[in-house]
């Protein structure tokens, strides 16, 4: 039977998509693939993904009426921050640290709150 092994792309509206995934491009290094999309592809894209649903008043996504957020696998949580920081990226400053790895969360160029996940090292 068949069944979903990951995500294939996550769609967000944009006011300006080719400033956004520039954005995406040049502070979270993702690679452009032109005309406004982003794509990883490769080895350093393996790990895991999770489809997660959340109750329609969470404010998990911050504050406000933002019904999407994104989650980036980073290979560096310390050094992208301070990275996004150095650019003027707009940081939260609460970090959580879990079994499953540790988290921070960001905002984009049009508002849109993303979070950061590091995953603990393999064993």
């Amino acid at each position: 039977m068949g069944k979903a092994i990951g995500v294939g792309g996550v769609f967000l509206k944009a006011r300006d998509p080719k400033a956004l995934s520039a954005w995406y491009a040049e502070h979270l290094g993702i690679p452009d693939q032109g005309g406004g999309s982003l794509g990883f592809d490769g080895p350093e894209s393996t790990g895991m993904t999770v489809f997660a649903h959340f109750p329609l008043d969470s404010k998990y996504f911050g504050e406000g009426g933002q019904q999407t957020m994104v989650n980036f696998r980073v290979d560096d949580l310390d050094g992208l921050l301070a990275k996004l920081a150095a650019a003027g990226v707009r940081i939260d400053p609460k970090r959580d640290d879990h079994e499953y790895g540790r988290f921070a969360w960001i905002w984009d160029l049009e508002g849109n709150r993303v979070e950061l996940w590091k995953a603990p090292a393999a064993d």
